[in-house]
């Protein structure tokens, strides 16, 4: 996994290929790692992909970034959280250029996970952008061009219900569904596990190509990356069963039993992590929860 060999200027325009320019937003976190890699695509008319938090000197870099030969035609964005999307408005007001997405957060979120949201579970403070709308819609497997590149949108919810990754023939754009410092937070009602590993199947079934994530460095050998992800949340579904009894569990307990090893400020994420997978299970009939299902349940095995 990537650590501190990532440390890129933050704000400085990176170039990564003769077409490619990468500038890192000034918001690291746990969360987020060095900050937001914001993409620039294109030698003439430039796709922005990721846009990233509403920050006026991070809109400046951005802009900065354009040569006298350059604009901006579209902005297009992975999903809506406030790491990635906000941005997205101020530019398209400086640019004229489109927003181009999935939908608004809540697009593409399945009907069970309405369903939870409606009988009251909440995020874990993610940090949903409940204001973003794009100015397109797009559809699963659409192709958009410009002069200098085409690039095809893959729905990939699981991360968040409207994720999208976006390719080209050469580089796939991963937002948060695929990392190489990090594996991804999935956070019901917004994440979805089930989905989260439907998507990694579907990309795993793409042409091999580099990924250029949202957070983090380049990943060279996604095919072993996305492997390791789909083992690693198999893995943890083992560990979790085996922490079961039936007597019951909370969430809380067994986050702590399953988490035994981890950074204690990282406890909340993985409690979110460790919902979608009993959420999961649920849904494949192997976990009761009582009273009802839900963060503040009593889990133990079916």
């Amino acid at each position: 996994m990537q650590t501190d060999d990532f440390n890129p200027v933050i704000g400085v325009a990176e170039p990564l290929a003769s077409d490619l320019v990468r500038i890192v937003a000034p918001n690291p976190s746990p969360m987020t790692f060095r900050g937001t890699n914001t993409y620039l695509l294109g030698r003439t008319n430039l796709a922005v992909i990721d846009p990233g938090p509403n920050n006026s000197t991070h809109l400046d870099a951005i802009l900065s970034a354009v040569r006298h030969n350059q604009r901006i035609t579209h902005i297009f964005v992975t999903h809506s959280h406030l790491d990635h999307s906000p941005l997205a408005r101020p530019l398209a007001q400086a640019t004229q250029a489109p927003v181009l997405a999935f939908g608004p957060s809540h697009a593409g979120r399945s009907a069970a996970m309405d369903t939870l949201a409606q009988s009251g579970l909440t995020g874990g403070g993610e940090g949903i952008d409940h204001d973003f709308q794009p100015d397109v819609l797009l559809q699963d497997g659409q192709f958009i061009r410009d002069t200098d590149w085409k690039i095809t949108a893959h729905w990939t919810p699981g991360h968040l219900s409207n994720h999208m990754c976006f390719a080209t023939e050469t580089a796939l754009f991963c937002g948060d569904h695929v990392m190489g410092w990090a594996s991804s937070l999935v956070s019901p009602p917004d994440g979805d596990l089930g989905a989260f590993m439907n998507s990694c199947a579907r990309l795993r079934a793409l042409p091999e190509r580099p990924y250029y994530p949202g957070h983090g460095a380049p990943i060279q050998a996604p095919y072993a990356r996305l492997d390791w992800l789909m083992a690693h949340r198999r893995t943890r579904e083992a560990t979790l069963v085996d922490a079961l009894s039936d007597a019951g569990q909370t969430l809380s307990a067994l986050t702590r039993i399953v988490y035994h090893d981890i950074d204690p400020a990282m406890l909340p994420a993985a409690e979110r992590n460790l919902l979608a997978h009993l959420i999961d299970l649920h849904a494949r009939g192997l976990v009761r929860a009582d009273p009802t299902l839900g963060q503040h349940a009593h889990f133990s095995q079916n």
